[in-house]
């Protein structure tokens, strides 16, 4: 099975090396020197990565043949691929894959179905479930402690509970600066 481990960036000084958008929790095993990664758009690889270093806290790589910066910059915007065993799961009982989660059924903690993740989007902030409803309508569900509370892979389920407003929109509760009565009235001062 295939699974999306980074993003390359714009190239890093004359020979060579990219920065990198990481998109695996694991980059010290899926971006290592020696890593063989496949590429979308596929004729830009497969790609070797021959070095990686931190530099300002983003990830620097280097690949075997890309030597000068015209080269380096070629690859912006390429995803690389790792391909991994199906059954591998991450060392943090806490942590999932996207094909683990993929498809799961989305249900309130009483049972009441909300849905299925059909899209897993990788925001800087969080993570986001997209789940398709019943009716056809799509909900996002940002993957956090808070709102999902459970991941259970053998009922193949995806716990929430989420605050109003987020499942149906005529539940929000708005909230204002200003309470009832202690507001100013136009042209008052």
């Amino acid at each position: 099975m295939q699974l999306v481990v980074a993003r390359i960036g714009r190239a890093h000084g004359i020979k060579g090396e990219v920065t990198v958008e990481v998109r695996t929790d694991e980059p010290e095993l899926r971006l290592a020197p020696g890593a063989v990664l496949a590429t979308e758009p596929a004729a830009a690889g497969p790609l070797t990565i021959e070095t990686g270093r931190v530099h300002s806290g983003r990830l620097l790589l280097r690949f075997e043949g890309v030597r000068d910066r015209t080269a380096a910059e070629a690859l912006r915007n390429t995803l690389l691929i790792a391909e991994i065993d199906p059954a591998e799961l991450p060392e943090d009982p806490e942590e999932f894959y996207d094909h683990q989660l993929m498809d799961l059924d989305v249900v309130l903690a009483d049972g009441t179905a909300i849905g299925r993740i059909t899209e897993i989007t990788h925001l800087p902030s969080q993570d986001l479930f997209i789940v398709e409803r019943p009716d056809g309508g799509e909900v996002m569900i940002p993957f956090v402690e808070e709102i999902v509370t459970e991941i259970d892979l053998e009922e193949q389920r995806a716990v929430i509970t989420p605050p109003p407003g987020l499942i149906d929109a005529s539940e929000a509760v708005v909230a204002s600066a200003r309470e009832e009565g202690t507001g100013t009235k136009d042209g008052d001062a």
